[in-house]
């Protein structure tokens, strides 16, 4: 059987400044016509009476603050929720339950999960949530707040499964995967809308999930970080024989157009070596005279 779904609506309350005035008037009215008629039997009667009524109305009396409610119950059945602020006022045999509506700021714990590639890292988030249905908060989940801060590490670690840490070694170009580190904006929307789902059923609304925390785990961050400074080292070193190439193409066309030198195959072949020699090396390039020929 499923569980039956609360839905906030509003309560019917009254004006607490006027119920207050009402609440200290009574009983002085009751006890003034006690004492001018001499302490007669009825009089005094109907003082303490008017005392009792007094105090009862003073006891419904109650106070809400900007994004504050007040869930309003009779004997356990739930008559609605005021959200009006100020001094408020309700029959003094309904119970109440204030609850907040204002905005929350959670950062979760450090998870340590598994990415979609299988390696472990440590991952965090930082999620603003509020009760957006104080009737759902309260009544169809235990405690909200709980309920709120597991929800927000099961969408973690699901969330975690779904992308890698980073991009791989040959993901290059518009086909790649998004990943964890590289797309954060994608990934706190996709945070988002997961937690989002997950919290409906206590009348939670997500405002905003980010990733507070995201690395590697520290077996394996050392090995991680060598493999990223290799990847690096790799792309750099092909981007720098791509510009050479591109260079030394451009250099031999320039020389045939302008016909500055006539090379044969054998010298395009030891210009183009050494053009490529000068352009990729690591350090700088040692001038050689040569007082003879490329042939002996």
């Amino acid at each position: 059987m499923s569980q039956t779904k609360s839905v906030e609506r509003p309560a019917n309350t009254a004006n607490g400044i006027a119920m207050l005035l009402v609440g200290l008037l009574t009983p002085i009215a009751g006890f003034a016509w006690a004492a001018q008629s001499g302490g007669a039997v009825v009089p005094v009667i109907v003082a303490v009476v008017a005392g009792v009524i007094g105090l009862l109305l003073l006891c419904g009396l109650y106070s809400l603050q900007p994004n504050e409610g007040m869930a309003i119950l009779l004997f356990g059945e739930y008559r609605g929720t005021d959200r009006k602020t100020g001094l408020r006022w309700v029959l003094p045999w309904y119970s109440r339950k204030k609850i907040s509506l204002r905005a929350r700021n959670v950062t979760s714990d450090r998870l340590k999960v598994n990415d979609k590639r299988g390696n472990p890292v440590e991952i965090a988030a930082n999620v603003v949530w509020r009760v957006q249905d104080s009737a759902q908060a309260l009544f169809d989940v235990d405690d909200y707040q709980a309920f709120v801060d597991i929800q927000i590490d099961t969408g973690l670690r699901d969330i975690a499964t779904h992308y890698a840490y980073d991009h791989g070694e040959h993901e290059e170009g518009q086909d790649r995967e998004l990943t964890l580190r590289a797309d954060a904006e994608d990934v706190a929307e996709h945070l988002q809308r997961e937690l989002a789902v997950r919290v409906t059923a206590a009348g939670i609304a997500i405002d905003e999930a980010r990733l507070a925390h995201l690395a590697y785990a520290p077996e394996i961050a050392g090995a991680m970080l060598r493999r990223q400074q290799a990847e690096a080292v790799l792309s750099a070193r092909r981007m720098i024989v791509q510009g050479a190439v591109s260079m030394v193409e451009s250099a031999l066309k320039d020389l045939n157009e302008r016909d500055v030198v006539s090379l044969d195959e054998d010298r395009k072949a030891a210009m183009v070596s050494n053009l490529l020699v000068v352009l990729c090396a690591d350090r700088e390039a040692q001038p050689v005279v040569n007082t003879g020929t490329l042939y002996g």
